[in-house]
């Protein structure tokens, strides 16, 4: 029994591949919270824009 557990080497491959789903799913995370922010910049930026022209 110890010989087959030691050969196992699927449950070894399912926690790797959680792993990496793991840190992938972070890094997504990450890339969309700094895509958010700079698009949040970028239309109040034009929207400062519009309005300055509007104004004058």
């Amino acid at each position: 029994m110890l010989k087959r557990f030691v050969k196992d080497t699927g449950a070894a491959t399912a926690i790797e591949y959680g792993l990496i789903v793991a840190v992938l799913s972070l890094a997504i995370v990450g890339g969309i919270g700094m895509a958010t922010n700079s698009l949040e910049f970028l239309l109040s930026n034009n929207a400062s824009k519009l309005q300055r022209t509007l104004n004058n």
